[in-house]
């Protein structure tokens, strides 16, 4: 081993408490308070003991009347517990709330002073311990409501007390927060991150139990105040609605389970399964919760795709209504099937045209004459619905690149290859750039090996630490370097190879090994989308040709518009 490198221990899943300051009687404290007393120690190992993860994935959060303890739409990744005082749950907006303050971004000069750095061959890291993110307690602003009063008088609110659950939505989906919770007392709240709920609910399965039925509930209940579908009606009857809903999942969390791309000939269709098929009868309305789903009719001897569902869309509501109109029984015009990993509801028919089809506004109703009408898909194989033509919105679908927030599209008909981006990506990053000028293409577009920030990001499933995790406030992916342990869960995970595993150095350009085993350090990078830099990302302000931009795939509109500027 060269005399160059310097050694450090190997960062583990210990290493970095959710609270460093949590004391031993505060350990004991939650493990006697409800949800916690009823584990059985028993069942955890030696080496992973209840209290082990209490002391490393719990805290005790103090708040004052009124206080936000979380706000929808915001992403979050721990569930609660009450310990003492009360809290309200809200669901809808408060324009009245304010948020805490955004990340602070570099100063201009600092940020200037980068385009003159020399690159390095490998990437550096800071090792000062006064470096860990994950104290975040005493630099995290909080806002508060002023005026609770006339918010409890003007919102309907659900009260929770003493040993009830919140929060498991989110630390369970990874996705933002679907209802605010305020303070009503003074409390004190148990906040346990994702990690330890992840490892409590695969050594307990009476807590397992409890946390799936919260979340099936809880989030049933969100998804449907969300759907204009069922917006007009009242609590009571959302509630007789969501007892006749029934859950299913199909596919598989792999993208790619073969490891080859799929093609439109060839039964590219076998390896997505058959949710509900054309020419049956249409018992229920599916609606999409969570995936992507492929709407197909029958053409010849095969099958072609007629268009593409994702979350909130939904399956089955024109025959429904053709049904209940007095046509009779009416077959499902199409065929329905999982692309990857879907997640649905089942509403029955009986209960649409019970409770739901006789009060909805007539506007939401799909009309008789016109049989065109259904879901309103986000990707169709309608050129004219979407503006782009239909061979790359085939390309897109089936690359998986409508999964992506901020995808990296690039115009090869502009590109000139001067790498400008590539060189702007590495003067942000000390050298390093975040990103791979090449990546799947379909005639002038290319889709670069970025990291996309997924709607459904499942790098984030693994990671025993939470190293990798969404932006609180912009739902961005990023990786906390004080607590990645370099164990390439998330690059393995990451079904586009837009994760990569990187040697470290300190910052004299040594090599940085582990002290017991001589070997180099790794860690995860990824594209940060320039976080903390003024314009956003580099890569797209260095351009001098117009011809790379980032995209939400979720609005075909974006990308239309960018292709024909």
């Amino acid at each position: 081993m060269s005399a160059e490198t310097t050694a450090i221990s190997r960062p583990r899943r210990w290493d970095n408490p959710f609270d460093p300051d949590l004391s031993t009687a505060d350990v004991e404290r939650i493990l006697a308070a409800p949800v916690f007393r009823d584990l059985d120690p028993n069942r955890f190992p030696p080496g992973q003991s209840l209290p082990d993860i209490v002391r490393n994935d719990a805290r005790i959060n103090r708040y004052q009347r009124g206080d936000i303890v979380v706000l929808e739409g915001d992403y979050g990744n721990s569930v609660f517990v009450i310990l003492s005082g009360k809290v309200n749950v809200l669901y809808g907006y408060l324009p009245e709330i304010g948020r805490p303050p955004r990340r602070a971004r570099r100063p201009f000069w600092n940020a200037l002073a980068q385009l003159w750095r020399n690159s390095r061959e490998i990437e550096t890291r800071t090792l000062s311990p006064s470096a860990r993110a994950v104290h975040m307690r005493a630099n995290r602003g909080r806002a508060y409501l002023p005026d609770i009063e006339r918010v409890i008088a003007e919102h309907s609110v659900t009260p929770l007390e003493h040993g009830d659950m919140f929060g498991e939505i989110s630390a369970l989906s990874r996705g933002p927060r679907t209802a605010t919770v305020f303070a009503d007392t003074d409390c004190e709240l148990i906040e346990l991150r994702w990690q330890g709920l992840r490892d409590l609910r695969a050594r307990d399965p009476d807590l397992r139990e409890r946390v799936d039925h919260l979340h099936r509930t809880r989030s049933l209940l969100a998804h449907l105040s969300e759907s204009p579908l069922f917006a007009h009606l009242d609590e009571a009857t959302i509630a007789l609605v969501a007892q006749e809903i029934r859950f299913e999942n199909h596919g598989t969390q792999e993208l790619f389970p073969t490891g080859e791309l799929p093609t439109e000939s060839g039964g590219s269709l076998a390896g997505e399964p058959l949710i509900a098929e054309e020419g049956s009868l249409t018992d229920d309305l599916i609606m999409i919760r969570a995936g992507f789903a492929r709407v197909t009719e029958h053409l010849d001897h095969g099958n072609r795709t007629v268009g593409y569902l994702k979350n909130n869309d939904v399956f089955g509501l024109e025959e429904i209504v053709r049904q209940w109109r007095g046509n009779g029984s009416v077959p499902l015009r199409n065929s329905l099937r999982a692309i990857g990993y879907l997640d649905i509801l089942r509403v029955p028919a009986v209960v649409m045209e019970r409770y739901v089809l006789p009060t909805m506004p007539e506007h939401l109703l799909p009309v008789a004459a016109d049989t065109d009408i259904r879901a309103t898909p986000v990707w169709k194989r309608d050129e004219s619905a979407t503006g782009i033509e239909q061979p790359l919105v085939d390309f897109l679908i089936d690359e998986r690149i409508i999964n992506g927030t901020q995808s990296m599209v690039i115009d090869l008909d502009r590109c000139t290859g001067c790498d400008d981006c590539v060189k702007a990506c590495a003067a942000t990053h000390d050298g390093n750039p975040r990103f791979v000028r090449q990546g799947p293409s379909h005639d002038d577009v290319m889709i670069a090996n970025a990291c996309m920030h997924c709607v459904d990001a499942v790098c984030l499933i693994g990671c025993p630490t939470g190293a990798i995790h969404r932006d609180l406030s912009s739902g961005d992916v990023h990786i906390n370097d004080d607590t990645c342990i370099g164990c390439g869960t998330c690059s393995r995970s990451c079904p586009y190879g837009n994760i990569v595993m990187v040697e470290i150095a300190d910052k004299a350009g040594t090599v940085i090994t582990d002290r017991e085993t001589g070997a180099a350090i790794r860690r995860a990078t990824k594209c940060d989308l320039c976080a903390g830099q003024l314009g956003g990302p580099a890569c797209q302000r260095a351009c001098p040709n117009d011809a790379l931009v980032r995209l939400d795939m979720s609005n075909p509109g974006e990308m239309v518009a960018w292709l024909h500027r």
